[in-house]
C-alpha cells in the first residue's frame, strides 16, 4: 500500500535517500527500547549512521560531501526518528549545524574545511555547546558564564556547559563563552582533552538517548585561529527545521502505531475492529487534519528557504511557525493515538509511551513557543507602521 508522505519525494535521488533513512530507522526501531530503558547513548546507531555516509549529507561537495538541500534534510530526519526519536535529533543537530555553516559561512575557511575533511574522512561530528544552569537557554540572551581568557598562542575556557547534545561520542564541539577583557561572548572551537570532562546528568523523562550530559571545561586550551570570527551571512537559520522535523517523525509513528491497531484489534463484543466506530474514526480524522497539515507547512517552507535564497531572513518567523504548529501538531497526534489504543498504550512493551514522552521534548527546543508568537505578531504590526 502507497504511503500517503511518500508523495513528498521529488525524484530518484530522493527516493534513494529514504529508502536508506527507512532502512537505518528500522535498525534503530530495535535498540530504541534498550536505549531508552537505560538512558544509554546509542553508539551503535552512530556506527551505523557513519558507515552510510549520513554525517556527511550536509558537507558541501567541494569537500568530499553530498551537500544536500534542507528540504532533503528535513525529509530524511523525519523518517530517521520514525525509528527513534533520540538519535535522529542527536544527529539533526551536527548535519544541520554543517548545513548552517556551508550557506553562512561564518567560520574562517580553513578551520572549516578541516572540520568537513574529518567528517567525510573520519566520520567526526560537531555540536554547539551554549546552555547553562545560571543563564537558561541562548535564545534568550543570557550571558554566559564560561570564560574564555587570553593567554599566548590562544586561549583559556572555563565553565559547565549543559544540555550538551552528542557529549559522549564527540571529539571536538563549539562552546561559547563570555571574554571579560572585550565584553562580548565568543565562539570557540574546543578540542576534547584532559581538561575536557563530561558529567553524566542527562536522566530525563524523553529523549533520554541524546547524550546530552553537562560538559566542565577547566582552563581547556584553545588555539587563536580556533576562534570562530568570521562574517557570514544571514540565513534566517533554516536549518532548525530539523527539530519539527522530528517531531513529526515521532507523530507518524504514533499515528501508524493507532491506525494498525485499529484496523486488527476486535473486541468479542464486536464482529469488527474497532476502526468501524465512528468515534474511533473522528479521532482518526483529527490526527489527518494535524499530520497532513504539519507536512505540508513544513516540506513548503523547507521549499521555499532552498529556492529563496536572498530572501531567507525574511522567512524566519514562517520558520518559527512551522517549529510551533509541527511540534503542538506532534504532541496532539501522539496523544489521539493513545486514545484510539486505550489503556494498552502505557505498557512500556510498545513504544507508543515513548511517543508519548519523547514528544513532549519539543517544546523545551528553539524556538520556544511565545518567541515565535512574538515575531509573528511584531511582523504582522510591522505592515502598518507610518
Amino acid at each position: 500500500m502507497a504511503r500517503w508522505i511518500d508523495q513528498y519525494i521529488r525524484n530518484e535521488k530522493e527516493k534513494a535517500l529514504v529508502a536508506q533513512a527507512e532502512q537505518l530507522a528500522a535498525s534503530f526501531a530495535e535498540r530504541a527500547s534498550r536505549h531508552d530503558r537505560e538512558g544509554s547513548f546509542p553508539f551503535d546507531n552512530f556506527a551505523d549512521l557513519r558507515e552510510a555516509g549520513y554525517l556527511k549529507l550536509t558537507v558541501p561537495r567541494a569537500y568530499g560531501g553530498d551537500e544536500i538541500s534542507l528540504y532533503e534534510l528535513v525529509m530524511l530526519q523525519e523518517r530517521l526518528a520514525y525509528g527513534d526519536g533520540s538519535t535522529a535529533l542527536a544527529v539533526g543537530w551536527h548535519i544541520g549545524q554543517i548545513l548552517h555553516l556551508r550557506t553562512t559561512r561564518k567560520w574562517p575557511e580553513p578551520v572549516f574545511a578541516r572540520l568537513c575533511e574529518a567528517i567525510v574522512r573520519d566520520g567526526a561530528m560537531i555540536n554547539t555547546f551554549a546552555s547553562e544552569a545560571a543563564s537558561g537557554s541562548p535564545s534568550r540572551g543570557g550571558r554566559p558564564e564560561t570564560t574564555a581568557t587570553a593567554i599566548e598562542g590562544g586561549w583559556l575556557i572555563t565553565g559547565r556547559k549543559t544540555f550538551s547534545t552528542l557529549s559522549p561520542i564527540l571529539d571536538r564541539f563549539v562552546v561559547t563563552a563570555y571574554i571579560p577583557d572585550e565584553d562580548c561572548a565568543g565562539d570557540f572551537l574546543v578540542e576534547r582533552g584532559e581538561q575536557v570532562s563530561l558529567i553524566e546528568t542527562w536522566d530525563t523523562l524523553g529523549m533520554r538517548a541524546t547524550g546530552s550530559h553537562d560538559v566542565v571545561l577547566d582552563q581547556a586550551f584553545v588555539p587563536t585561529a580556533n576562534r570562530l570570527i568570521g562574517k557570514g551571512s544571514d540565513d534566517g537559520a533554516g536549518w532548525m527545521l530539523h527539530i519539527p522535523a522530528v517531531y513529526l517523525g515521532i507523530a507518524q509513528a504514533a499515528r501508524d502505531f493507532a491506525l494498525s491497531f485499529a484496523s486488527s484489534y476486535k473486541p468479542n463484543t464486536m464482529d469488527k475492529p474497532i476502526a468501524a466506530i465512528p468515534s474511533v474514526q473522528h479521532s482518526i480524522g483529527e490526527i489527518e487534519i494535524a499530520l497532513r497539515t504539519s507536512h505540508a507547512m513544513l516540506y513548503a517552507i523547507a521549499d521555499r528557504w532552498d529556492r529563496e535564497t536572498e530572501n531567507r531572513p525574511a522567512l524566519k518567523a514562517d520558520l518559527g511557525l512551522a517549529k510551533y504548529v509541527v511540534t503542538n501538531n506532534a504532541i496532539k497526534i501522539v496523544d489521539l493515538a493513545m486514545r484510539i489504543v486505550g489503556g494498552t498504550s502505557l505498557s512500556r512493551a510498545l513504544p507508543l509511551e515513548r511517543y508519548y514522552r519523547d514528544v513532549r521534548a519539543g517544546l523545551h527546543n528553539p524556538p520556544m513557543d511565545n518567541a515565535v508568537i512574538n515575531n509573528l505578531a511584531a511582523e504582522a504590526l510591522g505592515e502598518f507602521q507610518p
